[in-house]
C-alpha cells in the first residue's frame, strides 16, 4: 500500500489523510472522507429566513387558514368512524372543482427513501408523483413529499381548499411549531408556499387528516401498497446482500 499523505495544515482533525499508514492499512471497506466536498455537512438552521420571524410566522399572520384532525386509537369503533370520516371529506373535496385531495405515503428500505404524492380533483387523479432519496431519515421524507405536495396544489388555479391525508400527522405539526428549527430548509419552503396560498384569498385554507395504515382507507391504501412494494438495489456490496 502506497503510504498515506501528509497532513495538510488546515484539514479536519478527522480527515482520512491525518491516519497513520498502519491505521490506513486497517481499513477494510468503504469510507467517506470528511474532507471530501460532496459530503459536506450544512448548518440545518437558518435565524434570519423570514418565515420564522415573530409576529411574521403562519401562526402569527394566519392561524385560522390550517387545521389538524388527529387518529385516536383511544375510542372504540375509532377505526369505523375515522374511514367514514375520510370518505365524507374525499367526496365533498371530489365534488368541488375548488377543492385539491392530497394523500401521501412513503416508506424506507436500505436506506433509500421512497414517497409517494396523489393529487384528486373533481373525482380525478390529476398527478402522481414518485420520490426517491437516499441517506435520509423518516421525519425528512415526510417534510419532503408535503413540501412537493403543496406546492404542487397550490401552484394549480382556482382551488382554494387542500385537503392532506397522511399517515403520523405529528410530523406535520412540526410545521407550525415556532420552538422548532430542525430540517428548517423543508418548514421554511412549506411555510412560504402556505403564506402566498393563504394571501391570495380570505376563504384559502388546509387541513390535515391522519390515516393509520390499520384503516386499510381505499385511497391511502393504494399508494401505501405502492411505497412497501419497492424494492431497492442497494449502492454498494454488503454481508447481507
Amino acid at each position: 500500500m502506497s503510504p498515506c499523505p501528509k497532513s495538510l495544515p488546515h484539514q479536519h482533525p478527522l480527515s482520512l489523510n491525518t491516519l497513520t499508514r498502519r491505521q490506513y492499512g486497517l481499513i477494510k471497506g468503504y469510507m467517506v472522507d470528511i474532507e471530501n466536498y460532496f459530503n459536506e455537512v450544512f448548518p440545518s438552521f437558518d435565524p434570519i429566513n423570514p418565515e420564522f420571524y415573530p409576529g411574521n410566522r403562519i401562526i402569527d399572520t394566519h392561524a385560522n387558514h390550517f387545521s389538524f384532525h388527529l387518529f385516536n386509537k383511544h375510542i372504540n369503533h375509532n377505526i369505523k368512524s375515522c374511514i367514514q370520516e375520510l370518505d365524507k371529506i374525499a367526496i365533498e373535496s371530489l365534488d368541488n372543482l375548488s377543492s385539491a385531495l392530497i394523500v401521501t405515503d412513503d416508506s424506507i428500505k436500505i436506506n433509500v427513501a421512497t414517497s409517494i404524492t396523489h393529487i384528486h380533483i373533481c373525482d380525478k387523479l390529476i398527478t402522481k408523483t414518485l420520490y426517491h432519496a437516499l441517506n435520509i431519515s423518516s421525519t425528512e421524507a415526510k417534510l419532503f413529499v408535503i413540501r412537493c405536495g403543496i406546492n404542487q396544489a397550490t401552484n394549480i388555479g382556482n382551488i382554494f381548499k387542500i385537503i392532506v391525508v397522511m399517515d403520523l400527522i405529528h410530523m406535520v405539526e412540526k410545521i407550525f411549531d415556532p420552538s422548532s428549527h430542525l430540517f428548517q430548509k423543508h418548514l421554511a419552503s412549506i411555510l412560504k408556499n402556505l403564506q402566498t396560498f393563504f394571501s391570495c384569498h380570505p376563504e384559502n385554507h388546509i387541513k390535515f387528516w391522519e390515516c393509520v395504515s390499520c384503516c386499510n382507507w381505499h385511497l391511502h391504501k393504494v399508494i401505501d401498497i405502492e411505497t412497501k412494494s419497492f424494492k431497492p438495489t442497494p449502492i454498494f456490496p454488503s454481508k447481507l446482500s
